[in-house]
């Protein structure tokens, strides 16, 4: 029997060996080419843009904010450290105290509302109806609108001579100080706020009602549970991760309001300055060509300060209840 080596006849007469079968195991043949390794720093060119961006618009700004804090730094003036001279001016800066209570307020008002209503219109549209796609249209509508077009269309409705006064003139009732009584202007304000984050928060929840189990709401209405009962049984246990996500995202963007009340109060923040916050202070402060940026950095620092506390108060006691 010959083996696969065996020589073979050339046509010449000659013999020539032939060539060894190629194992299937071998693989292909060498080219002769190395494969090259990926450099340790190539992961790095990949996310150095990214880098780059974050670094200097957010990194870079923030470090500055705080080193600003600790100098009497103006528009045009580089300034000198001063140590905790601006934090100390805070302490006995009314203004300060009132944008503090004011954004307080905002919080309280702003996250339950929230919180809540943005869950219930999630429940609402999310039923197979005949035109709910329209109603799921219109309450996202306030969410991809200009702040500034929904401030002058507010501004426009709740003025002395807007469109409510009107109506309560013509069905013999008095005008209303909207935008002119302290606290009636924070609290349209308020619900400027509400109105525009509804749709935005609906979309979160429905995202988090879709991972609900049908059979919890089945098997509780077996067992004689009705609507109300199986919300709060069912629906608002399966989705406290949500509502604490919610509560957080809301409660920093609610004590960080500007635009609403700058728009509807104007630049004064109200009938003397009553309606200010305190990122409206910093605005305030910290511009024109005599601006103290040091000061005007120390009330942000503040402001972070405080909108980190409020989130990690938010988290502690989500992972109270969790305990």
């Amino acid at each position: 029997m010959d083996s696969p080596t065996a020589s073979a006849a050339h046509p010449s007469g000659t013999l020539t060996a032939a060539p060894a079968a190629r194992s299937p195991r071998s693989g292909p043949p060498r080219t002769g080419r190395r494969i090259r390794r990926h450099l340790p720093t190539s992961p790095w060119l990949f996310a150095a843009p990214g880098l780059l961006v974050v670094g200097v618009f957010s990194l870079y700004p923030f470090v500055s904010t705080v080193l600003n804090s600790f100098t009497d730094r103006r528009t045009l003036v580089p300034g000198h450290y001063v140590g905790l001279a601006n934090f100390r001016e805070l302490w006995h800066d009314d203004m300060f105290w009132t944008g503090l209570r004011n954004s307080t307020l905002y919080v309280l008002g702003v996250v339950p509302a929230l919180v809540v209503l943005p869950l219930l219109l999630a429940m609402l549209v999310q039923r197979h109806i005949p035109g709910i796609a329209f109603f799921r249209a219109a309450f996202y509508t306030p969410v991809v609108a200009s702040i500034v077009v929904v401030g002058l269309i507010w501004v426009w409705m709740l003025d002395d001579r807007g469109l409510i006064n009107s109506v309560l003139e013509a069905v013999g009732a008095g005008k209303v100080g909207f935008l002119s009584d302290q606290w009636l202007l924070l609290g349209s304000a308020m619900a400027v706020t509400v109105w525009k984050g509804l749709g935005y928060y609906m979309i979160i929840y429905l995202a988090a009602l879709a991972n609900v189990p049908r059979e919890l709401h089945e098997a509780a209405a077996v067992d004689g549970a009705g609507a109300v009962r199986r919300f709060f049984t069912v629906t608002v246990p399966a989705l406290r991760s949500t509502m604490v996500l919610v509560a957080a995202l809301s409660s920093v963007s609610a004590f960080k309001v500007f635009s609403e009340v700058y728009l509807m109060a104007g630049p004064g923040g109200g009938p003397a300055g009553e309606d200010t916050t305190l990122v409206m202070l910093v605005q305030r402060v910290g511009t024109g060509l005599t601006g103290r940026v040091g000061y005007a950095s120390a009330i942000s620092v503040v402001v972070f300060v405080i909108t980190v506390a409020l989130m990690l108060l938010v988290l502690r006691a989500d992972r109270r209840e969790d305990a």
